[in-house]
């Protein structure tokens, strides 16, 4: 029988108001994985309520002591990450490595914002005027809104939740429909911490019912979104209305430069693991790699012959390299892609194709793709697919290749391949997005460093790190005068 889990609202483990639910499946197996609430609007208000009715006692709770709660939950996290890491892979297909990575992820932000309890700095200033006390503090936002991806289900909501809460904002959290079981997990840990009722509340259901009534609602202060950029700009465009701030992490279309002098072996390792792993389902996979021409011919059939051998297969197998895409329409979308790249003149130079042989029959499996031959203004050059798809792009100089890499919509991740320090400072400069990787992939964010792009993929936020706190709180600027009397800055003189 198919596990049934409920909404977390105010404390209290519930289904949805009208009864609804729907079912997820492993991608692999077909086989089902757990059943959910089909959240309404209505689960919305009662969450954000509950959110709003916990939010003072919160707010007054010292960030030192909200911090130990954080600390208590990595603990946990710690030592079931076995645990949530298999029931990650089987809801959303990643290989089982690389869903420890991911719980891990979770972990280590917890642990580094556990710390922000007694770190979230602000400032003291020296007054211009005598007898007078100047600084600033961070405080709450409020209600936060998170509405989250399936690639990264541990990862990703920790970026948000454990931010929002040391600083003391309560949190109503929408998950994707297809990583459910990973936010319950990750809910469940903060209550086993000991959060208090109603400071995370947990809602299941769709985007269009569930994500849309959490934006609009007036006691929700904040929105942080990470997802597609046509729904980025919804949500942006909604807020712009408001009022209401929002904080987006978006789409990449992400590229690594392998220059002439590049160590080719380590080129292509990186190359090999940012375009293929997750199945090429991250925002900072590398979907592009643009190779200089005196390395190009022997780059790109090394990558073919590499891309053909690995394996795919259920993540749960630790000998799988690949495992399924998400579900049956992101397969049907990276295997229209196909036709178009085709059609634009590149060559198809492997894969291409979905996989239903044996066991894969089951699930949704596409297999490793490269494309070579593209042209930069492409559409498979230029439009984020989401999966295990690379296309390799020609450029005679850095320059060129710089120029190709920023040539996109997109600024989230780009990596450079070079023994020359010279081209390597030179690209790090030129570059234009987010992350800047040298001799490594474009993946491979670190917990306590700022993680997001330029351009299509952000809206200036950034999440990880210190960084996070900005988003989360708001400065207040404190002026304390003990002179004793009236004191007009900028005109008195004495």
């Amino acid at each position: 029988m198919t596990q049934e889990y409920q909404n977390l609202i105010g404390g209290r483990w519930t289904p949805a108001r009208d009864g609804r639910r729907f079912e997820r499946e492993n991608p692999a197996t077909g086989e089902p994985t757990g059943s959910y609430p089909r959240s309404g609007p209505d689960d919305v208000r009662d969450a954000v309520c509950a959110a709003q009715d916990a939010a003072a006692a919160w707010r007054r709770t010292p960030a030192p002591r909200r911090g130990e709660i954080l600390f208590r939950a990595a603990e946990i996290l710690v030592r079931e990450k076995e645990r949530f890491a298999r029931e990650l892979t089987g809801e959303m297909g990643k290989v089982i490595k690389e869903a420890r990575g991911d719980v891990q992820e979770a972990i280590d932000m917890t642990y580094y914002m556990a710390g922000e309890g007694r770190r979230s700095f602000g400032q003291t200033t020296p007054s211009e005027l005598p007898d007078k006390f100047a600084m600033s503090v961070r405080a709450p936002v409020g209600v936060v809104g998170c509405i989250t991806p399936w690639n990264f289900p541990m990862a990703i909501p920790s970026w948000k939740i454990m931010p929002a809460l040391v600083t003391g904002n309560t949190v109503v959290f929408k998950p994707s429909q297809y990583a459910p079981k990973s936010a319950c997990n990750l809910v469940k840990t903060l209550e086993d911490a000991g959060i208090p009722p109603g400071v995370i509340n947990l809602v299941f259901g769709e985007g269009a019912e569930v994500g849309a009534t959490l934006v609009e609602h007036p006691a929700v202060s904040l929105i942080s979104f990470t997802g597609s950029n046509a729904v980025g700009r919804r949500i942006a465009m909604q807020g712009a209305e408001l009022g209401k701030p929002v904080s987006l992490e978006m789409g990449g279309r992400n590229a690594i430069i392998v220059m002439d002098d590049a160590d080719i072996p380590l080129a292509l390792d990186g190359v090999i693991w940012s375009a293929f792993g997750t199945t090429g389902q991250r925002c900072t996979a590398a979907s592009r790699v643009i190779v200089q021409a005196g390395v190009y011919d022997e780059f790109a059939e090394r990558l073919v012959q590499r891309a053909e051998r690995l394996r795919l297969g259920n993540g749960l197998d630790e000998r799988t390299e690949v495992g399924p895409v998400v579900n049956t329409d992101q397969l049907h979308k990276i295997d229209a892609y196909m036709a178009v790249g085709r059609d634009e003149g590149a060559t198809l130079a492997c894969g291409g194709a979905t996989t239903n042989v044996g066991d894969l029959g089951r699930g949704y499996f596409f297999q490793p793709t490269v494309f070579t031959d593209a042209k930069p203004q492409m559409r498979i050059a230029q439009e984020e697919i989401f999966g295990p798809v690379t296309a390799l792009i020609k450029v005679g100089s850095l320059e060129e290749a710089i120029a190709v890499n920023n040539g996109v919509p997109y600024g989230l991740s780009s990596s450079i391949y070079t023994r020359d320090v010279n081209r390597a400072f030179r690209a790090v400069e030129g570059i234009d997005t987010g992350l800047v990787y040298v001799n490594a992939g474009t993946i491979g964010a670190e917990v306590h460093l700022p993680f997001g792009g330029t351009r299509g993929t952000g809206n200036g936020h950034r999440e990880a790190g210190t960084a996070a706190l900005d988003t989360f709180t708001e400065w207040k600027t404190v002026y304390i005068d003990y002179s004793g009397r009236l004191q007009k800055a900028q005109i008195d003189s004495e």
